[in-house]
């Protein structure tokens, strides 16, 4: 016998082909679960950038809305604001003038209820927050330092806008 002559093109086409073909060949081996030769499953896919920028802008809206509603009914001087996600709750030590009187305003925007609590509990009166725009205020007064707590019901989810003014 002879030697097998190839032509160059059909030569590639063969090494193509027993490429593809471990190819095949290695991705069903990694993929499998166990020895069975069952596919492993599906690992499930983070959600898409889309479904993250609709959650991200709807918390935008959320908060940008609280905090419209706070500007509205703004009294005093502003000493310290802020905003968070509800399930974040608000857990702030404000740098208050001991002494003095202040109003707390909180507006949630979404569904459920937070609770507001103080520590010490003689700076304010612990309060449920609806997550309904609607605004919460509470007279507090400033001692050596203050814990103002803020966290979600069960189930609540949105934003929740807070500040606290001079009186």
């Amino acid at each position: 016998m002879g030697n097998i002559v190839m032509p160059h093109s059909t030569a590639r086409r063969w090494v193509a082909g027993c490429a593809l073909a471990a190819s095949v060949f290695l991705l069903v081996s990694c993929t499998s679960d166990t020895s069975d030769g069952k596919p492993a499953k599906t690992p499930s896919l983070p959600a898409s950038s889309s479904s993250r920028a609709a959650a991200g802008s709807a918390e935008e809206r959320q908060k940008e809305q609280a905090q419209t509603a706070l500007a509205a009914v703004r009294t005093g001087q502003l000493a310290e604001s802020g905003a968070e996600r509800l399930t974040n709750g608000i857990h702030t030590e404000p740098s208050l003038q001991a002494g003095k009187n202040f109003e707390l305003k909180l507006v949630c925007v979404g569904h459920g209820t937070a609770h507001l609590s103080f520590k010490p509990t003689d700076t304010g009166t612990p309060a449920k927050v609806p997550c309904d725009q609607s605004v919460v205020r509470q007279r507090i007064t400033a001692g050596k330092q203050i814990h103002i707590g803020v966290d979600a019901t069960q189930g609540s989810n949105g934003v929740i806008a807070w500040e606290i003014d001079s009186i």
